[in-house]
């Protein structure tokens, strides 16, 4: 099995404040604090308002400058607040990267804190309001928004190596994935999210207070996205309600339950390795399918 992948490079507070004083020296002196390190970047809390983001791994690189170019433009009609740059920084002190330093927005992550029921409809028009057509010349990612097809063989070996060591993987959870993965392809791309469970998900007083980690935003099928309301929800009316309001149709909502068994079988599988909140969240997500079923 494998967990997070390792940093390839270090970075300290040390590193981020020279960079600081050399590219942003009015920010350098606030007070700096780690948060939090994901699967690509790592992130350091700086004063009361700021939070710097560096990618910790290549993979990330190019995923930040998409963040940096794409958020400005798509915030302005997204009825959540996302994370826009506030700063970006540039390659230095032997760091090869671009980096932001972005708002800092209150709250918890959704697998903490979960919205409240009367979010339900505010999160359907968030996903209406993103997935919009795009312009010609998108970001491209090839692990979000492409047909299911192209992760057969990968999600039903996961899907098997869980099967031998948990009781997770049940028959409803088999059904979701054959289901969607027999579905119609999408026809047309959209904006999408693209990583859009728990952890990237900002709640406060059960309210979104802000959808984070835009790293894998490109195009392709909105089932992609619409996989959150088994992320995020736990009740089966405010799936429902979700779904219905932004208009999905059979094909999407199969393709939407095969994207989430897809997230939640790789949240259970390395989350086992090395992460427990990932492999909660998962375990959530197949809970929620199975109820669906």
């Amino acid at each position: 099995m494998i967990g997070t992948p390792s940093a390839e490079f270090q970075i300290d507070a040390a590193l981020v404040v020279g960079l600081l004083r050399d590219q942003h020296p009015d920010l350098a002196d606030l007070p700096i604090a780690r948060v939090n390190a994901g699967w690509d970047n790592k992130m350091y809390r700086l004063g009361d308002a700021l939070v710097v983001r560096l990618p910790r791994r290549a993979i990330a690189a190019s995923l930040i400058l998409h963040e940096q170019f794409w958020l400005p433009r798509l915030a302005v009609r997204l009825p959540i607040a996302i994370p826009v740059p506030e700063r970006v920084g540039t390659p230095g002190r032997g760091y090869p990267w671009a980096w932001s330093v972005l708002p800092w927005f209150e709250g918890k992550t959704a697998n903490e804190a979960p919205p409240a029921s009367q979010e339900a409809e505010r999160f359907a028009d968030f996903l209406v309001a993103l997935h919009q057509p795009p312009p010609p010349d998108p970001p491209p990612n090839p692990y979000r928004g492409e047909p299911l097809a192209v992760r057969a063989l990968e999600v039903g070996a996961r899907l098997d190596r869980l099967a031998g060591y948990t009781t997770v993987v049940t028959p409803a959870i088999r059904a979701a994935w054959s289901v969607g993965l027999a579905a119609p392809v999408a026809t047309d791309r959209r904006w999408l999210h693209g990583d859009l469970h728990a952890r990237n998900v900002l709640v406060k007083d059960g309210a979104f207070s802000a959808i984070l980690d835009w790293g894998d935003i490109t195009t392709g099928d909105v089932a992609t996205d619409l996989a959150s309301v088994w992320h995020l929800f736990d009740d089966p009316a405010d799936r429902a309600l979700i779904l219905r309001l932004y208009g999905a149709d059979d094909a999407q909502l199969a393709r939407a339950r095969a994207w989430a068994v897809r997230i939640g079988a790789l949240l259970v599988e390395t989350g086992l390795v090395d992460h427990p909140a990932h492999a909660a969240m998962g375990q959530a997500v197949f809970s929620r399918l199975d109820a669906d079923m």
